[in-house]
């Protein structure tokens, strides 16, 4: 796998375990335990993790809209994300994924814009698009 452009960043993690799986990053910045979702362990799931890293990114990417749009994302901008896991009898698992964002003193219209346009650029939603259905919502 390879493309043009030059890597930023790596995360490397390692996960282990069945019932009580564990995941660390190399940097041991991340050390979490993992609970099935829905379950009543004690750790994180997957789709919380997505959800988080998924925000997080989308957050740069409206900024990154934002300026192309030569707007100013406000200070107090914030993304929530919610991603389900969905077990259909004929389809198998797979799943789906909203976000909603707030960015408090523009024009919803004008949120819309950045939110529309940070989908575009956000590696999240490019690695997701096609795959999974997702609806972001400015409110």
């Amino acid at each position: 796998m390879s493309h043009n452009g030059t890597i930023l960043y790596t995360g490397k993690t390692f996960t282990t375990g069945d019932r009580e799986r564990q995941s660390r990053s190399s940097d041991n910045r991340l050390d979490i335990e993992l609970s099935p979702p829905g379950s009543a362990g004690m750790g994180t799931n997957p789709e919380q993790l997505l959800a988080a890293g998924w925000s997080a990114c989308f957050i740069g990417a409206m900024g990154s809209a934002a300026r192309e749009l030569g707007v100013r994302l406000p200070a107090d901008a914030w993304v929530a994300a919610e991603v389900d896991l969905i077990n259909d009898p004929e389809e198998g698992f797979f799943l789906q994924a909203r976000l909603q964002v707030s960015l408090p003193g523009l024009d919803l219209t004008l949120a819309q814009s950045i939110a529309d346009l940070a989908h575009q650029l956000c590696p999240y939603s490019k690695a997701t698009r096609g795959n999974i259905q997702v609806l972001i919502t400015a409110l």
